[in-house]
């Protein structure tokens, strides 16, 4: 990460690295006995943020993924779209520069789906955060991807990168798309330009 090999780096050099790092996960991984805001303030809580800085990145996080009327509301009162945009919420918290998404939309309903992908595109577009999203979604990659690595028995067998709305013909993602995700796998739509990559692992 900036360069840095993070397998490499000394104790105090890998703690920094980590604070730069935010995490979603794919069922929410929410404190349960704590309120939403509570949830949010979690990781800067840990880092020993000064209160005042913790309210006023809880504010601005829950402001962004539209859920500041939730500040007090505990995870088993919101739906599982709200635990995630919490999850989002808490990830934004530390102002990461990079953002790791493990199957962040499988526990989703379609639509719900949508409208977080959305929200991650809107983080990267507005905060220039880099997203490395995990995913077996077809729906997901066409969505929101421009680069995809596809890993097999471990091992990452293929990258593909989708440029002007299309994936190489011939490719495994290209055949794995028409195939999963329908539609002609020479044409497909990439998104809008986005201020860094999003990249599916």
């Amino acid at each position: 990460m900036h360069g840095d090999d993070l397998t490499r780096l000394p104790p105090d050099r890998l703690r920094a690295a980590r604070q730069r790092i935010g995490m979603i996960f794919q069922h929410f991984n929410l404190l349960h006995n704590r309120s939403v805001a509570d949830n949010v303030a979690f990781p800067l809580r840990i880092a020993g943020e000064p209160e005042a800085r913790i309210r006023e990145r809880v504010d601005a996080c829950l402001n962004f993924v539209g859920l500041s009327d939730k500040a007090s509301a505990y995870p088993a009162q919101l739906s599982g779209g709200q635990k995630q945009r919490v999850a989002i919420a808490r990830a934004l918290a530390p102002e990461p520069h990079l953002l790791l998404a493990d199957e962040p939309t499988s526990a989703l309903d379609p639509r719900t789906t949508l409208s977080l992908l959305d929200v991650l595109a809107d983080v990267n577009r507005r905060f220039g955060v880099t997203i490395v999203l995990v995913s077996h979604e077809m729906s997901v990659i066409r969505r929101l991807c421009h680069r995809v690595s596809v890993m097999e028995d471990g091992h990452i067998i293929e990258r593909v990168s989708l440029h002007g709305g299309r994936i190489p013909a011939g490719s495994r993602l290209a055949q794995w798309l028409a195939e999963f995700g329908g539609g002609d796998s020479n044409g497909l739509e990439a998104p809008a330009a986005l201020e860094r990559e999003l990249i599916h692992v």
